[in-house]
Order: structure tokens, then sequence, then C-alpha cells
């Protein structure tokens, strides 16, 4: 099944005083319901999904490269390169 994340709830009150707030958090994928009395009303989500987080660097250290990568390229690598100066 999976671990159920509650979902905040925010008076109508609330979500009128504060709503700019409320829908740059569902815009970026933190959802909440807002309750009339009490009582949920409406479910507010983001229309996309999030991006996603990229962590540069995850990697580092893992695993080394023991190809000479270049080897075979240099001269098409520095035509490349010392033509756009």
């Amino acid at each position: 099944m999976g671990i159920k994340i509650p979902v905040p709830t925010v008076n109508i009150h609330e979500a009128k005083t504060h709503l700019s707030r409320l829908v740059d958090q569902a815009a970026h994928g933190r959802e909440f319901v807002i309750a009339k009395a009490g009582k949920p009303m409406v479910r507010v989500i983001p229309l996309l999904a999030p991006p996603a987080v990229r962590t540069l660097g995850f990697l580092v250290g893992r695993g080394v490269v023991q190809a000479k990568l270049k080897q075979g390229f240099e001269a098409d690598i520095d035509a490349m390169f010392s033509s756009a100066r």
C-alpha cells in the first residue's frame, strides 16, 4: 500500500486571506483542502507535476572512467573549440 501523507486543510477565510501564497505552494506540488465550517469542500492540486530536482555530482567518487575518451579525437576537439575564438 504506501504511506499516506496528510493533506493540510485550510478554512475558507484563511484561504481567501492567503490565496496567493497557497496557490504558489500548490503550483510547487503541495496540495491542500479548503473547508467550509469544518467540512472539506475542494482539493487544490497543481495542474502540472513540479519539475524534478536535479542533484549535480551525486555520483562523485562512485566510479572511474578508465578509457582515454579524447584519444583519436584530439584534432577534431581542438578544431571545434579553437574556431570559436
